[in-house]
């Protein structure tokens, strides 16, 4: 055989090993493997999505919080669709006749481009509606009813911690190929935030149509449909007695409260005021732009968005600042004259108090001079050649503390505060111009400096771990998977924890001194309690000072450490802490015996607004 003659064999192999290769395909196809024969037949077929049911959300206690209703989105096949009483049909649906009647010719007007493929007519249909169409379907040819499950809430509070649940818009489409027009999913919160988890995974189920387009039977006997996987359950660390009380305690108010399990970093309660019914954002949302152009936000979530100045209480971090660097000492004293006098008509004021004091007399009083003095010790340090080397060594011992960067709540929208840096003073004094004068404010929580109440919550919890603190977070538990490592990891600031008991017993005094001792937290005093806290009153240049609290209690083994943040409602001791301390008495106690307390509390709100829960 001569050499052209082989070639001629191995092209004509190559086309017969070809051909045989795309006949055995061929035959694999359309005989074997039918799975093709499903997408071939879909002009006699009908695919009906089964949407699967959202995961719960469960309280710690095992409560549940969020569940879910049913109800039934109301399809129309256009190509289906035959003359019918459309009468009949408004008044099962309570729908305006005119209205429906434009939407159904809508329709037919479009039936040849939307042929076979079915269209939402009626969204979210109550069951006792469905009920009644299921009985009389069959007047109404080319229609059928598509079960969908909303949410539904045991109480109607935490609104702004579960978020809520909508359909899914364009961009939500664009970035994930799981959504398709028509989906829900979770929006802001608890909902967004685990959305992967509780969605579950839809299913679909195929029908054979005959001649005639109607429904037959199942497709190959359900051979190639697919269940749906209904949502992972969620275990909340939320106490939900805890947060229905802390909401009704902020009725008519605005601010936020915030209690956290030190020893976890639980999040016990997450209250932001004014807030959300979480019931108004179910379903067809007609309530959501009101809500949004409300001018008290109350979409907006102050517990993690609201970097308030944290006033007074951030004297205790300047304090455990002060202890570490060795500038001054728990006996260290100073004195204040109504305030710390930086020059000539220029003073921080004071409250009238005993005089020369020691540092926990200070904390016991919340002197201000004091910390004038033991910031500029800070700043003004020997072992730093400038302020501005003082200043960076101070903002790095806040930061440890959690000021200045998020917790990293699992919680979408959490905003990390605010903390100056030496730009920004260089910008607004000039560089190598300002010194710890320039920057006094911040001795006193004040100027530049912001926390969420999160934060401040956090750093009580600190506190009370006397130098620790785990990430806080509001899930316990996803269904059948173990909880993430990070939630079990300490966080240590770069305080030596041995200074932390000094800081403890100045709390403690704050609330338990003797009247005329000048503490300053007296109010927040529990029968057979041992609470410790810090009042604070914050600067506010746009109208009256806020109030704010800090503490934990018991003294030894803390259950519980909070925040609370009053906006404009003055001293610390007159709200905020009288919150915070009836939410600390109903957490341990299970009730609250100071209904006086209760009830000064609820000054000013209209009669019957809530019952106290």
């Amino acid at each position: 055989m001569n050499e052209y003659s082989k070639k001629s064999m191995v092209i004509f192999g190559t086309f017969v090993l070809l051909a045989l290769i795309l006949l055995i395909r061929l035959f694999w196809l359309q005989v074997i493997d039918e799975s093709y024969k499903v997408t071939a037949n879909t002009n006699v077929l009908r695919y009906e999505v089964q949407y699967p049911s959202r995961g719960l959300i469960i309280d710690r206690n095992g409560e549940r919080m969020v569940k879910n209703q049913t109800t039934y989105d109301i399809m129309v096949v256009p190509r289906e669709l035959k003359a019918f009483d459309t009468l009949a049909f408004c008044t099962i649906f309570k729908l305006e006749p005119e209205s429906f009647k434009s939407a159904i010719n809508d329709i037919y007007r479009r039936r040849r481009q939307l042929g076979y493929q079915p269209t939402v007519l009626l969204k979210q249909a109550p069951a006792e509606y469905y009920a009644v169409f299921q009985e009389t379907a069959f007047k109404f040819q080319g229609f059928y009813a598509q079960a969908r499950t909303l949410r539904n809430y045991t109480l109607p509070i935490a609104g702004n911690l579960f978020g809520y649940v909508t359909e899914a818009d364009t961009g939500a489409i664009r970035r994930n190929p799981y959504y398709k027009p028509g989906d829900y999913i979770g929006k802001s919160g608890i909902e967004e935030a685990y959305e992967e988890y509780l969605r579950g995974h839809k299913g679909v189920s195929i029908f054979v149509r005959d001649v005639h387009n109607r429904i037959k039977e199942s497709y190959q006997e359900g051979r190639f449909d697919t269940a749906a996987v209904a949502g992972k359950d969620l275990i909340c660390t939320i106490d939900s007695q805890l947060q229905e009380y802390g909401e009704w305690l902020m009725k008519n108010k605005v601010g936020a409260i915030v209690a956290i399990e030190p020893s976890t970093g639980e999040v016990l309660a997450l209250i932001s005021a004014p807030g959300i019914d979480p019931t108004l954002l179910v379903g067809i949302n007609k309530n959501f732009q009101r809500m949004q152009s409300d001018p008290r936000k109350p979409l907006f979530n102050r517990a993690i968005m609201s970097p308030y100045p944290p006033g007074s209480t951030f004297k205790l971090a300047n304090a455990l600042i002060g202890l570490d660097q060795q500038v001054v000492t728990p006996a260290s004293r100073y004195s204040c004259a109504m305030g710390y006098r930086i020059s000539a008509g220029k003073t921080v004021g004071c409250h009238a108090h005993a005089s020369p004091i020691d540092m926990l007399q200070s904390i016991q009083m919340s002197c201000n001079a004091y910390y004038c003095n033991v910031f500029r010790h800070i700043i003004d340090n020997p072992a730093c050649e400038s302020a501005e080397e003082g200043f960076l060594k101070w903002r790095e011992y806040v930061q440890s503390m959690g000021f200045g960067q998020k917790t990293g709540i699992d919680l979408p929208s959490e905003q990390a505060g605010t903390l100056p840096s030496v730009r920004q003073y260089n910008r607004i004094h000039g560089e190598g111009r300002w010194k710890s004068l320039s920057i006094i404010s911040l001795a006193i929580g004040q100027g530049e400096i912001g926390g969420t109440p999160l934060q401040m919550a956090n750093f009580a919890a600190t506190i009370a771990n006397r130098g620790y603190y785990y990430i806080p977070h509001v899930v316990r538990k996803v269904e059948g998977l173990d909880p993430p490592e990070r939630y079990k990891e300490r966080h240590y600031t770069m305080i030596d924890t041995s200074y932390f008991p000094v800081i403890v017993e100045g709390m403690y005094r704050a609330v338990h001194s003797e009247p005329g001792t000048g503490a300053t937290a007296r109010i927040a005093q529990i029968a057979g309690i041992e609470l410790c806290g810090k009042t604070g009153t914050a600067q506010n240049p746009h109208g009256e000072d806020h109030s704010t609290f800090i503490c934990f209690a018991p003294r030894q083994n803390p259950q519980i450490a909070i925040a609370a943040y009053i906006e404009n409602a003055g001293f610390g001791a007159t709200w905020a802490a009288p919150i915070a301390s009836l939410m600390v008495e109903k957490y341990l106690n299970k009730q609250v015996l100071r209904t006086d307390l209760e009830q000064r509390i609820q000054v000013g709100m209209p009669a019957g607004i809530q019952k106290k829960p």
